[in-house]
């Protein structure tokens, strides 16, 4: 090799020896800039990440608002008679109230209270439970439970568990777990209350020896609903039978007794209301307070079926206007809710108690067999005996029980009855508006005078009882 060749190749040994310098230096620059990125970039995240964690999933008093309604949505789909709707409320707002027993020191358990009910499970306090979420889905789980169209509630369900878990997953999920132990819980509790054994009990059975006792009416002559309702085991009050009413004039169709002379006053009342037509108060009465879940029309050879919310579900929607118009919080709107369902479940079982005992034969039977083939009632008659108004009951222990919580005097305008094309109504108080819905009941023709004035002062005595045993707050 020449000194030519010997300098060319030492030349580049030296350039690529440079150049393996800069590239080593160029390299070591590109690691650490993309390791600085990825310090940066895996901060970020940790910081999004642990100030997800703080983000708090606010829950109003509306949300609880809603969840009711999806509720009541369902079981008017699904056509639950009155005594059953008020189960369905009852327990829901029950496993509500039990989570935010848990996380709000202002209020009581209903455990050892409430007949048969235990102490839910405590929450562990190293979770980050939020108890209104956890009531919410306790409220849920328990209301798809007792209805029908379970997928309904599951799809409303779903949504939430999706928009509460984008906020705080960490969260959601500690609540999620709660609500569903508390929801166990209490499925648990009503699971002995007997309604399953009511199922698989006979039918009532007609007695059509005594003119005295109830036979099913037009149009569609349906069985007695419910008969074994007493069995079902009651919330507060002591037995089916305590708040038993006074008895109602004895039957008779002698024009000068005091069992014909009310027949005569239904039938009379339903007569002028027809005549004034439209523009009668006494018809707007009726039908604001309607409250059949299950209206059946026959034109000819068609049959169709109109669907409403129960008495119980007004009464359930009067709670909630007065929730929003005192703008309770989300704590008081669910004690609110409570202590009226359990008021409503009770009064239903009282109520029915009495209803198959004296198993009284409804007005449009009497009225069609000895005064007027072709009268009708204003109402459809309701598939259950006559004595006492359930309406009336329901409407006296709802109305006492809303009257301890918000106050006498308690002006509103009730506009539960919007959906379904009836105009609001005002009152001047939660008792007037029991008063109305109770007259509703001789004004629809369904009614004797004596089924809605002694049916009345039965729920106010429930009512009244409720407000006293039950202790939910310092104020109780």
């Amino acid at each position: 090799m020449n000194l030519i060749d010997r300098k060319r190749i030492l030349s580049s040994s030296r350039a690529k020896s440079r150049c393996d310098s800069k590239y080593c230096k160029n390299t070591k620059l590109y690691t650490l800039r993309q390791a600085k990125w990825i310090v940066v970039f895996t901060g970020l995240v940790l910081f999004f990440s642990c100030k997800k964690e703080n983000v708090s999933i606010e829950i109003t008093p509306n949300d609880y608002h809603t969840v009711v309604d999806k509720i009541t949505e369902v079981m008017v789909h699904d056509i639950f008679s009155p005594p059953v709707a008020s189960r369905i409320y009852n327990y829901p707002n029950i496993a509500a109230y039990e989570v935010i027993c848990q996380g709000e020191t202002g209020y009581k358990t209903l455990a050892g209270q409430l007949h048969g009910l235990t102490q839910v499970p405590k929450v562990d306090t190293t979770k980050a439970v939020n108890f209104k979420v956890a009531a919410l889905i306790a409220y849920l789980e328990i209301g798809k439970e007792l209805v029908f169209s379970e997928d309904k509630v599951e799809a409303y369900r779903d949504s939430l568990y999706n928009s509460w878990a984008s906020i705080n997953q960490n969260s959601f999920n500690d609540s999620k777990s709660y609500g569903l132990a508390v929801a166990k819980h209490i499925k648990e509790w009503l699971s002995t209350d007997n309604y399953a054994q009511t199922r698989t009990m006979p039918k009532f059975s007609v007695n059509t020896d005594d003119p005295a006792r109830w036979q099913p009416t037009p149009p569609d002559y349906m069985d007695g609903i419910e008969p074994h309702w007493r069995a079902i085991r009651t919330s507060i009050i002591d037995s089916a039978s305590q708040f038993t009413p006074s008895k109602h004039p004895d039957f008779s169709l002698e024009k000068d007794s005091q069992f014909y002379k009310e027949l005569t006053e239904t039938y009379e009342v339903g007569k002028t209301i027809k005549e004034e037509g439209e523009t009668s108060e006494k018809l707007q009465i009726a039908q604001f307070w309607d409250c059949n879940p299950y209206v059946s029309t026959h034109k000819g050879h068609l049959m169709f079926a109109t669907k409403k919310i129960t008495p119980g579900a007004h009464w359930i929607g009067i709670c909630k206007i007065a929730c929003k118009k005192t703008e309770a919080d989300f704590y008081k709107t669910v004690y609110a809710y409570t202590k009226t369902s359990i008021a409503i479940a009770d009064a239903f079982i009282s109520c029915w108690d009495e209803k198959y005992r004296s198993n009284l034969i409804r007005p449009e039977t009497l009225i069609n067999q000895h005064i007027d083939e072709n009268w009708e009632p204003v109402l459809q008659t309701p598939p259950f005996p006559e004595y006492p108004s359930g309406h009336s009951v329901v409407s006296g222990a709802a109305s006492t029980v809303l009257t301890h919580i918000f106050g006498d005097d308690f002006a509103f305008n009730d506009d539960t009855e919007l959906q379904y094309g009836l105009p609001i109504r005002s009152f001047v108080s939660f008792n007037q508006a029991a008063d109305e819905a109770a007259i509703s009941r001789l004004y629809g023709g369904i009614h004797y005078r004596a089924a809605i004035d002694l049916g009345l002062e039965q729920g106010r005595e429930l009512g009244k009882y409720v407000v006293k045993k039950l202790e939910m707050t310092n104020n109780d």
